[in-house]
C-alpha cells in the first residue's frame, strides 16, 4: 500500500532510534547525526580534506535532513539500592529501616530499591521501594563534551524540586539484579538526596511505539486510563459512621450495625474482630467501649472521666489512649483484657494522640512538636508541627490525624486544616475553615498534597498494605458524607461506601 509523506517521515524517525539502540547495544560510538545540538562532532583536519573519489566526480545532490534524537541513549532503566530509609543521604531525623535486618537475605547487598525511567524525552518517572511513585517533567539533556556521558535534567512534578540523571558509559555492577550493566549513574532530587547506582537499555519497559494508527488507537482515546496500580488488597474488615450516626462493623461480605448511636472516635483492631470507641455520657464523662464481632455483643471497657482517641497495639495486645485530670490530656495504656491495671504513660501535657508507630512507640502531639514515644514514657523521635504542616500550608487543630504507613515509618498520611484554602475548596462559614490531606515523608521533609480540592476532605486513612487511601469528603456547609478511596499516588478516586470516618483493620 503507498503510504503518506507523513508516515515515511515517522518510519524514518523511528530507524534513526531503532538504529542509535543498535550502536549502543554494540558498544559503538555515536555518528555526527547522532550527537547532541548542545555538543556538535570534533572534526580532525583529515576529515576535511575531500577524496580523489569526490573530487574526480559531480557532487552529490543534498538529501532531506535525517531527523535526530534529542538525546542519547534512550530508553534507559536507571536504579540502585539506597544507602538510608529514606532511598538517599540527607539530614533528619533517624527513621528505622522498614526492612528488619532478620528478614533481609545474607550474602547480597540489601536495602530499598530506587530507579528512573529515561524515555524519549528525559526522565520519566521516579520509583522507590515504600513510596509512591514520582512523575517527572522532562526538562534539557546536556552531553558532557564529546564523552559518553550525559546529564538529564527533569522536575518533580508534585513538589517542583529539580532532579538531575548523570550516566556515562562503562561497565557498572548493579546491586540489585548482581549483573554488569553498560551504564554508571547518578541521580540527584533536591529534596530526597543522591542516589548512585547503575542503568541499562530497557526498551521493553516503555510503551510500544506504533507506526501507524489503527482502530484499537482510536478507540483507546475514549476510554478511561487504566489504573496505576493493579496488585493492591482489599480491606477485609471495616468500620464506620452513617450520616445519622450509626456504627457500621463489616467484615468480608456481612454487614453488622451497632445499636448504640453517636458513637466517635473508632478503632478497629489488627484481626478485625474487634472495635474501640468513645461515647459521651455528660460534660464529664466520655467512656471506652468495646464491640466485640465474635459475641456480637457491647461492653464498656473503661470508665472513669474524659477519656478519648483509643488504639489498639499493632499485636493488639494493649490499648492506648487520652485520659484528662480536669486540666489537662495525658497519655495512658491499659493491658486490652485488663483494663482496671490502666496506667500513666506520659506525665507531660499533649494535645493529641495518633496512635502506634510499631509496639513500642506511640505517636502524640503538643503545641509544639509530635513525639514518638516509647512504652516506658521516654521520647525517641521528633518532628516539629511546623516542618509537618508546612508554612503557610497547614496548622494544628482538634482535627488533625497523623497516620504512619503500614509498611514505611518513614512515610505520613495527614489530614489537617488549612491554614489558607487554594481557590475552589469549600470551606465551613463563618469560619473559613477547610480541610485537606497529605502526604510527609520525615527525612527529607518532602510533602505532596493528594486532596481533591473540590471537596471538604477528612479522616485519610491507610490500607493495610498502603497502596490506598480512604478519606471522607462532603460539600459544605451542607450535603452528606461520602467515603472515597485513591491509589497513594492520588490516582483513581471513585467512592467506596456513603458514610464517614473509616477504620480499616485487616
Amino acid at each position: 500500500m503507498p503510504q503518506s509523506p507523513q508516515a515515511r517521515l515517522v518510519l524514518g524517525a523511528l530507524a534513526v532510534f531503532w538504529l542509535a539502540g543498535v550502536r549502543l547495544c554494540c558498544g559503538q560510538q555515536p555518528t555526527a547525526s547522532q550527537s547532541t545540538p548542545q555538543q556538535p562532532v570534533q572534526r580532525s583536519a583529515s576529515s576535511k580534506t575531500a577524496s580523489p573519489q569526490q573530487t574526480a566526480g559531480k557532487k552529490p545532490a543534498a538529501g532531506p535532513a535525517v531527523p535526530q534524537s534529542t538525546h542519547y541513549p534512550i530508553l534507559l532503566l536507571v536504579q540502585g539500592l539506597a544507602t538510608a530509609p529514606n532511598q538517599a543521604k540527607s539530614a533528619g531525623s533517624e527513621v528505622p529501616d522498614p526492612v528488619p535486618a532478620d528478614e533481609k537475605p545474607a550474602g547480597k547487598p540489601t536495602g530499598p530499591v530506587w530507579s528512573v525511567r529515561i524515555g524519549l524525552k528525559g526522565p520519566e518517572r521516579l520509583d522507590r521501594d515504600g513510596y509512591p511513585p514520582i512523575p517527572l517533567e522532562p526538562a534539557e539533556v546536556v552531553r558532557e563534551g564529546t564523552s559518553d556521558a550525559w546529564t538529564y535534567h527533569a522536575k518533580d512534578t508534585q513538589t517542583g524540586a529539580a532532579v538531575t540523571v548523570q550516566i556515562a558509559r562503562g561497565s557498572c555492577d548493579d546491586a540489585v539484579s548482581g549483573t554488569k550493566f553498560a551504564f554508571g549513574a547518578s541521580v540527584d532530587h533536591a529534596q530526597i538526596g543522591t542516589m548512585q547506582g547503575c542503568g541499562r537499555v530497557a526498551t521493553e519497559l516503555f510503551p510500544k511505539i506504533n507506526n501507524q494508527p489503527t482502530d484499537e488507537d482510536e478507540d483507546a482515546k475514549n476510554k478511561p486510563a487504566p489504573p496505576t496500580i493493579t496488585k493492591f488488597k482489599a480491606p477485609v474488615a471495616v468500620a464506620y459512621t452513617t450520616n445519622v450516626g450509626k456504627i457500621i462493623f463489616k467484615r468480608g461480605s456481612v454487614t453488622r450495625t451497632l445499636p448504640q448511636k453517636d458513637g466517635f472516635q473508632l478503632s478497629l483492631s489488627h484481626d478485625g474482630k474487634r472495635l474501640l470507641y468513645i461515647t459521651e455520657q455528660g460534660a464529664f464523662e466520655s467512656p471506652i467501649s468495646l464491640y466485640d464481632w465474635a459475641t456480637a455483643k457491647t461492653s464498656e471497657l473503661l470508665r472513669g472521666g474524659l477519656l478519648q482517641e483509643p488504639y489498639w497495639s499493632e499485636d493488639d495486645l494493649r490499648i492506648v489512649f487520652l485520659k484528662s485530670d480536669g486540666d489537662k490530656w495525658h497519655i495512658w495504656t491499659m493491658p486490652a483484657d485488663t483494663p482496671e491495671k490502666a496506667a500513666l504513660l506520659y506525665p507531660k501535657e499533649v494535645i493529641s494522640l495518633q496512635g502506634w508507630a510499631d509496639n513500642h512507640t506511640i505517636l502524640a502531639e503538643d503545641s509544639q512538636n509530635f513525639y514518638w514515644i516509647g512504652d516506658d514514657g521516654a521520647v525517641k523521635q521528633t518532628v516539629s508541627s511546623a516542618d509537618l504542616y508546612g508554612k503557610g500550608q497547614f496548622g494544628a487543630s482538634t482535627a488533625t490525624e497523623v497516620r504512619i504507613s503500614p509498611i514505611n515509618p518513614d512515610l505520613l498520611l495527614v489530614s489537617a486544616e488549612w491554614v489558607k484554602p487554594p481557590q475552589g475548596v469549600p470551606t465551613q462559614q463563618p469560619s473559613g475553615r477547610g480541610m485537606g490531606f497529605f502526604l510527609y515523608e520525615i527525612r527529607s521533609k518532602r510533602r505532596v498534597i493528594l486532596c481533591p480540592q473540590n471537596m471538604f476532605t477528612e479522616d485519610a486513612e491507610w490500607s493495610r498494605d498502603s497502596l490506598q487511601i480512604f478519606f471522607t469528603g462532603f460539600q459544605v456547609p451542607s450535603g452528606p458524607s461520602t467515603i472515597y478511596k485513591m491509589f497513594w499516588d492520588g490516582t483513581s478516586q471513585s467512592k467506596y461506601q456513603d458514610g464517614m470516618s473509616l477504620v480499616i483493620g485487616q
